[in-house]
């Protein structure tokens, strides 16, 4: 993928993500490499920087919640393989967080351009706060994008991913703010017999939907 001027080449939801091969702190790494597992990838603008190491230490104090939904963590920055193994040793002896996944040295800006990290309203040489959900067949299931000044809330993110997997595997839409055990909205009825057998099932019933707690 390419940019041009100030078009910034994005990638599209439900379509391939971008492959890239990279240099990580945990050697080379490729997309292929996730292939059946999802994937957290996300950018941050730079090592050592405030707002950078605390959603750097939430990930990683998160990362068995994320192993257990078959999830992997992968950040990256322009920065290269020295900075970040630096930096995350910073962390560790100042705060007793280990940064326990990979970090991709994207110091020529290609896996950044091609995931369109790099928004030049905001910065030519950096990359936004930018998070890719990646499915287990490498497709790109959610963008989230947050400018420098504010950090990710790594619990949403975390939500986001068990809410994906809920409506992958069941025939149903989550509301706001669903969490597991929440009810979900499932496709409405076809049939006036089947709208009766539902609500024989202990499905809650409005105007517009069915619901049904605990998937």
């Amino acid at each position: 993928m390419t940019e041009a001027g100030n078009n910034v080449a994005m990638p599209r939801l439900n379509e391939a993500a971008p492959s890239f091969t990279a240099k990580t702190t945990h050697g080379m790494l490729s997309l292929s490499d996730y292939k059946g597992k999802w994937l957290i990838l996300f950018s941050h603008p730079a090592d050592f920087t405030p707002v950078c190491t605390t959603e750097f230490m939430g990930f990683a104090k998160a990362s068995g919640d994320f192993k257990a939904l078959n999830c992997e963590l992968l950040g990256l920055s322009i920065d290269g393989v020295h900075a970040h193994i630096a930096w995350a040793r910073s962390i560790k002896d100042n705060f007793g967080v280990e940064i326990n996944f990979p970090i991709i040295a994207d110091l020529n800006m290609a896996v950044a351009r091609s995931y369109g990290m790099v928004q030049p309203g905001a910065s030519d040489t950096s990359a936004v706060r930018a998070t890719f959900v990646i499915d287990p067949d490498s497709v790109l299931r959610a963008m989230l994008y947050y400018p420098m000044s504010n950090g990710r809330s790594v619990a949403e993110i975390l939500r986001l991913v068990k809410a994906l997997q809920t409506t992958d595997s069941n025939v149903c839409a989550t509301p706001e703010n669903w969490q597991p055990g929440d009810e979900v909205i499932v496709p409405p009825p076809a049939t006036t017999m089947a709208a009766e057998v539902r609500k024989s099932e202990g499905y809650n019933y409005t105007d517009w939907y069915f619901s049904k707690r605990k998937l």
